[in-house]
């Protein structure tokens, strides 16, 4: 009787603990961005082509984030100042083709609200970046599978990684936000 009830609270606890491993859902997620021009107005963008894994539990509690974006697929709406986001004053697609987040540790908040703190590659530079974010739910699906909704935001200097360095009228500070839907593997 003995093994058989530490065999069910091994269970039990293999179960709770248990990690797995979510993918973004592209078609029904976005990475944006904005930054204030001359200080009165904002020029917003999103980047089109993104890989986003997560790794947590089934209730999408404590989740590491690894975020891999392509940055030649920068789209402002303006295709002259697209090409200069590619170039090497701003991005250098060329040289550095993917911004990269990979998340070190994660803090619940309030509600479903948290931090996730981790380094941000961008143009070959590493920098330690937080971000905020939500849980907006988690919901299982016919294949038997869930998926989880989230937002994150965050502000990054990009003067800290060579992004448009001293290019006076382009704000300092660029808003980001994810909104992602993951599909549990």
């Amino acid at each position: 009787m003995k093994k058989l009830i530490l065999g069910l609270i091994i269970s039990i606890t293999l179960n709770v603990t248990a990690q797995n491993t979510w993918k973004v859902d592209n078609a029904h997620s976005s990475i944006t961005f904005s930054v204030s021009h001359f200080m009165i107005s904002e020029v917003t963008g999103n980047f089109g082509k993104f890989d986003i894994t997560a790794t947590t539990n089934e209730k999408f509690e404590t989740p590491s984030f690894e975020v891999v974006i392509d940055a030649a697929t920068i789209n402002t709406n303006q295709s002259g100042r697209d090409n200069h986001l590619k170039s090497a004053d701003f991005f250098d697609v060329a040289k550095h083709a993917n911004i990269v987040f990979k998340s070190a540790s994660f803090k619940s908040l309030e509600g479903k609200e948290f931090e996730t703190t981790g380094n941000i590659t961008i143009k070959g530079i590493t920098k330690e970046v937080v971000f905020k974010g939500k849980l907006n739910g988690v919901i299982d699906t016919k294949s038997g599978k869930k998926k989880a909704g989230l937002k994150l935001t965050s502000v990054i200097k990009r003067e800290d990684f060579n992004v448009g360095k001293g290019m006076n009228p382009v704000g300092k500070e660029v808003n980001v936000t994810i909104n992602v839907e993951m599909n549990q593997q």
